[in-house]
């Protein structure tokens, strides 16, 4: 069987490792990188959900392209910042099972 992960797929389930990553102590620079990438993909997402007509979803992923965005930064203390990492990780990863793009799996094989 074979599987193909879209650009979205694989962009989100890097995203969530990041996020679930972000409990580690790092430099403020990562955190800097974690707006930023969580901020694109969940800008895609959003997109990408409401060219799918998923309109719960693209305002979900809306909400999180504001909080996580880089440039005009939601200031939390560190132990808000944990539970929002790990709730956005979940659902970024819950995401890849309800939000699919329709992939043409047919098998060109010559006989």
């Amino acid at each position: 069987m074979k599987v193909q992960l879209s650009f979205s797929v694989i962009a989100r389930i890097i995203v969530s490792a990041l996020l679930f990553w972000a409990l580690a102590k790092h430099q403020y620079g990562y955190f800097v990188l974690l707006r930023w990438a969580v901020c694109g993909i969940s800008a895609f997402c959003a997109y990408f959900s409401y060219s799918l007509k998923r309109i719960q979803w693209t305002w979900m992923f809306a909400i999180l392209a504001l909080l996580f965005n880089p440039v005009v930064p939601v200031g939390l203390d560190r132990q808000t910042w944990v539970y929002l990492d790990v709730a956005t990780g979940l659902f970024i990863l819950a995401s890849i099972f309800f939000i699919r793009e329709s992939l043409s799996t047919k098998d060109k094989t010559d006989v």
